[in-house]
């Protein structure tokens, strides 16, 4: 049961995710570094110590409690994250919802997953479960299986990608996707689906702020036998401050190049709605890691965690490329390497699961 509803939380969260660039497609007259910085700072400033507050009350005093040396390689996997968090908008933007996310969260899942372990390997005083302990265990074996599959199927997805940028005019590309750039668009991925694997890595760097939240709330509730929920509440706050910090850096550069600051009081602009929206896409943003801390709670494992959450937003965000027709009048053949892609990302999640659970 533990096992179902990590799956679960982990698949509400790649919803967030898949999801929450929807609404900056409703902001109308705003530069990118406009709405993407005024999103980030609810993703990154106002809704994270929100949400710790509100289930940690604590974790002002875990923070400052917590040694020095941990808090800046948490932070630091921030700020490589935020590169990799910037340039992620850049892809979606320059490559659409589909392929944009496939290139990513392929280069994110593979890293993501398999670095903690190897982490792990060369710290073993840690005690957490190793690449090695994996290897050597029938669930780690079939754990690291799933990761090789939903490889394989993102592989497919890029190939789609590929075949569609072969068969459309650049006319009817840019009817779906206004910005469409495959150069620009590729570069950008792949350097943001590298760099996003820090936060996976950033998680298990402040693991001992999210153990000792853990260990509050046991000694708080001493009838419970499994784990807090919302321990990795409090090591967001850390983490996203580095996040913040690269992105707000990057869009200030962005607004004095550009002469976009103005957008910001633009009466011509509809102001108010571009607020609202650039806020429910930063909320929603941070939701996909609310309940990712709630599913590896469940699942116990960085690896199998953070693929599941790769996997979930890919389908999530390739949906939404269905709904926004991204892969209208595409050729059969093209249409039906998507599909398999898709389809063998599923089998992906299930194998992740099922090794888990033994």
């Amino acid at each position: 049961m533990q096992v179902i509803l990590g799956v679960i939380f982990h698949f509400i969260g790649g919803a967030a995710s898949g999801s929450f660039y929807i609404p900056f497609k409703k902001v109308k007259g705003w530069s990118w570094e406009s709405y993407w910085i005024i999103g980030g700072l609810f993703s990154w400033l106002i809704v994270p110590p929100l949400a710790a507050y509100l289930t940690i009350p604590a974790f002002a005093e875990i923070i400052s409690n917590t040694d020095n040396s941990i808090l800046k390689v948490t932070f630091i996997m921030g700020l490589l994250w935020g590169i990799g968090g910037l340039t992620y908008g850049l892809g979606v933007r320059y490559l659409g919802m589909s392929l944009g996310n496939s290139v990513v969260l392929g280069f994110c899942s593979a890293l993501g997953s398999l670095l903690p372990p190897v982490f792990y390997d060369l710290y073993p005083q840690t005690g957490k479960i190793s690449f090695t302990d994996m290897l050597n265990s029938e669930g780690g074996r079939i754990v690291l299986l799933g990761v090789l599959v939903c490889l394989f199927g993102i592989f497919l997805c890029g190939r789609a990608g590929m075949l569609k940028e072969r068969e459309l005019t650049e006319e009817t590309k840019k009817e779906t996707i206004q910005e469409f750039n495959m150069v620009k668009g590729l570069i950008v991925a792949i350097i943001s689906g590298v760099l996003s694997a820090c936060f996976n890595f950033g998680i298990e760097a402040g693991k001992p702020m999210a153990d000792a939240a853990n260990a509050l709330w046991k000694a708080a509730n001493p009838a419970e036998t499994t784990e807090f929920l919302f321990q990795n509440n409090v090591t967001y706050v850390v983490l996203l401050w580095g996040g913040l910090t690269t992105n707000l850096i990057w869009c200030t550069i962005l607004n004095a190049r550009n002469k976009s600051f103005g957008d910001y009081v633009n009466p011509k602009t509809p102001l108010l709605k571009n607020y609202i929206f650039s806020a429910i896409a930063g909320t929603t943003w941070f939701l996909q890691f609310f309940f990712y801390g709630m599913g590896e709670s469940k699942l116990g494992n960085g690896a199998s965690s953070w693929i599941l959450h790769m996997a979930f937003i890919i389908l999530i965000a390739n949906m939404w490329g269905l709904l926004l027709k991204e892969w209208s009048a595409v050729s059969k053949k093209t249409f039906t390497t998507f599909i398999l892609g898709i389809s063998t990302i599923i089998i992906s999640v299930l194998l992740v699961g099922y090794g888990n659970s033994i």
